[in-house]
C-alpha cells in the first residue's frame, strides 16, 4: 500500500459501547490531520455520564457472558480468529491509522497491523499457560493459590502508535479473562474503534471492548475514578502518568501498568566494528516517527576518539530526509502531531542554544514544507547535563551530544537523574557490554541494535520516571490477574 486519498478515508467520530457506535457527549474536540492540518471532524467528548454507561455496560458484559469462566483454550480461539480478521484487513487500518497520526502509510501496512495481530496472538497463547500454584503448607492443610481477572480494564492509549498501543494493552487483558474500556487519544481515535469491531465479528461478546472517546482531563480522569474498574493501563507522559496514579486513588486504591517518558542514551565506544551501520541505528533511533517514540535514543554519548567524525555521519544521513505527509510514499519524515508540539521543541532547543549549545544541523521548522507541522532532525554538540535538551523528554527528532573517554565516564553519562525507560549500548566487546548493561539504570538494554524485534515475550517497561510495570512478556499477562490465596482443613478431626 503505497498512497491513499486523505479525504476518502472514512472515519467514525463516535464511541462503541456494547458492540455498537454511540453519538454524542456533552462536548466535542476537533482532530487535525497533522500531515497537513485539516479536520477530520467532531469528536464526541465522553463525560462522566457517558463514561459510566460505557464502564457499567462493560461490567455487565463481564458479569453476565461467560467469557472469564469459558476454558481458556476457547478463548484463546475467538482471540486467534480476531488476529486473522486484524491482519486481513490490512486495506481499512492502515488508511485509519495513518490519516490521524504520524504513522507512514506504508510502515502501519506492513508493520504496524501485523505486528499487532501477531501480539494478539502471542497473549492468546498465554491464556492456559498460566495459572495457580499449590503451596507447601503442614500435612493436614492443603494451600493453593488461584489466579482470576480484575473485572474490567481501563486503557489509556497514547497518539504516537495508536494500533499498536492499543493491542498491547487489551491483549492480555482478554486473554487473562477480563473486559476493557479503552480511551484512544483524542488526536488518534479511529484505529481503536475498528479493533472492537473486529473483536466482535471474531466472537467476542458485546461490550467486553468498549471505546470511549475524550480527553484526558474529562474522559480519562472519569475512567481512572469509576469504581468499576479494577485497574488502569496507560502509556504516556510522566506528568499525566502521575495525574492517572492520582485520579485511581481518589476512589479507592487500584493497581496502575504505567509506561512513561523517557530521556534515552545511546553510547557508542570506539570499537564498533562498522560505523557506518551504527551510525544509520543511532540516527533511525532519533527519527523514527520524527522522535516521537518514548524510547527514541534522544542522547548520544560517543567516545571522543570517533567523535567528530561519527558525529559528521550522523549530520549527512539527517540530511538525507525529506518530510512529508504520513500517505505520501516518497517521504522518510514523518510530521509532528501537532502545531503546539512542534513549538515546544522548537522552545527547548532554542533555550538548550542560549544555554551554551551548539546546532549542527537542523534547529528550526521546515520551510515552505508540505503543511502539517514538520521539524528539522536537529543535532545539539557542546552540551551539558543540565541543559533543558538534555534533561527533559523532547518527543522530536533531536539529538543531543555528549562525548566521554573511559567506560565509567560513559555510564556517568548515561545516568539521567529522572528517566530510565531503554538505552542503547554499542561496541564490539561483549564484556564491556554486560558490564554496562548492568551499570545503566534503565527497563530495556539494546546492544548493537536500538529498537524492538517481533519478540513480544521481552517485556518492555521503565525505572525511575519512566514507570513501572511492564507491557508484552509473560509479565504483561500476569500484571492483568490477581492472586487469591486458599487453605483448607484436610485433618481428620477428632
Amino acid at each position: 500500500m503505497d498512497s491513499i486519498d486523505p479525504d476518502r478515508v472514512a472515519l467514525r467520530n463516535a464511541h462503541f459501547i456494547g458492540g455498537r457506535y454511540v453519538e454524542g457527549g456533552a462536548a466535542t474536540l476537533d482532530v487535525q490531520r497533522p500531515s497537513d492540518g485539516k479536520s477530520c471532524g467532531g469528536l464526541p467528548l465522553a463525560d462522566a455520564d457517558v463514561v459510566d454507561q460505557a464502564v457499567q455496560d462493560t461490567w455487565r458484559a463481564f458479569k453476565t457472558s461467560d467469557w472469564a469462566s469459558r476454558a481458556p483454550r476457547e478463548r484463546a480461539r475467538v482471540m486467534r480468529r480476531w488476529a486473522d480478521l486484524v491482519e486481513a484487513d490490512v486495506a481499512t487500518l492502515a488508511p485509519l491509522e495513518a490519516v490521524s497520526s504520524t504513522r507512514p502509510l506504508r510502515d502501519a501496512a506492513a508493520w504496524d497491523v501485523p505486528f499487532t495481530a501477531e501480539g494478539i496472538r502471542f497473549f492468546a497463547e498465554w491464556a492456559d499457560k498460566a495459572g495457580g500454584d499449590v503451596a507447601a503448607t503442614s500435612t493436614d492443610h492443603l494451600g493453593m493459590t488461584i489466579t482470576e481477572p480484575y473485572g474490567v480494564i481501563g486503557a489509556i492509549i497514547p497518539w504516537n502508535f495508536p494500533l499498536v498501543t492499543t493491542s498491547w494493552k487489551i491483549a492480555p487483558a482478554l486473554a487473562a479473562g477480563n473486559a476493557v474500556v479503552v480511551k484512544p487519544s483524542e488526536m488518534t481515535p479511529y484505529s481503536a474503534l475498528r479493533l472492537a469491531e473486529l473483536a466482535i465479528e471474531a466472537g467476542l461478546p458485546k461490550g467486553l471492548f468498549n471505546v470511549v472517546q475524550g480527553d484526558g482531563r474529562t474522559t480519562g480522569a472519569a475512567l481512572c475514578r469509576h469504581p468499576r474498574v479494577g485497574k488502569v493501563t496507560f502509556t504516556g507522559s510522566t506528568a499525566t502518568g502521575a495525574a492517572i496514579m492520582t485520579a485511581c486513588a481518589e476512589n479507592g486504591t487500584k493497581p496502575v501498568t504505567l509506561e512513561l517518558g523517557g530521556k534515552s542514551p545511546q553510547v557508542v565506544f570506539a570499537d564498533v566494528p562498522d560505523m557506518e551501520k551504527t551510525a544509520r541505528t543511532v540516527a533511525r533511533a532519533i527519527t523514527l516517527n520524527a522522535g516521537q517514540v518514548c524510547n527514541a535514543g534522544s542522547r548520544l554519548i560517543v567516545q571522543r576518539s570517533i567523535a567528530q567524525e561519527f558525529v559528521v555521519r550522523l549530520a549527512d544521513i539527517f540530511a538525507e530526509l525529506r518530510p512529508g505527509a504520513s500517505w505520501d510514499p516518497d517521504a522518510t519524515l514523518t510530521p509532528i502531531i501537532s502545531l503546539p508540539q512542534m513549538d515546544r521543541i522548537h522552545g527547548i532547543v532554542q533555550r538548550t542554544v542560549a544555554q551554551g549549545g551548539h546546532i549542527l544541523t537542523g534547529g528550526r521548522c521546515f520551510d515552505g514544507g508540505p503543511g502539517g507541522a514538520y521539524y528539522q532532525p536537529t543535532i545539539i554538540t557542546g552540551v551539558r547535563s543540565d541543559m533543558d535538551a538534555v534533561r527533559q523528554e523532547i518527543f522530536g527528532p533531536v539529538l543531543t551530544v555528549q562525548v566521554f573517554d573511559d567506560e565509567e565516564e560513559a555510564l556517568a553519562l548515561a545516568d539521567h537523574p529522572d528517566y530510565g525507560l531503554a538505552s542503547g549500548i554499542h561496541t564490539a566487546d561483549i564484556g564491556r557490554a554486560l558490564r554496562m548493561a548492568r551499570g545503566i539504570e534503565a527497563g530495556t538494554v539494546w546492544v548493537n541494535r536500538y529498537g524492538r524485534t517481533s519478540d513480544f515475550v521481552i517485556p518492555t517497561g521503565g525505572f525511575k520516571r519512566s514507570g513501572f510495570g511492564k507491557d508484552l512478556g509473560r509479565q504483561a499477562y500476569e500484571a492483568c490477574l490477581r492472586v487469591k490465596s486458599v487453605l483448607i482443613d484436610i485433618s481428620k478431626g477428632e
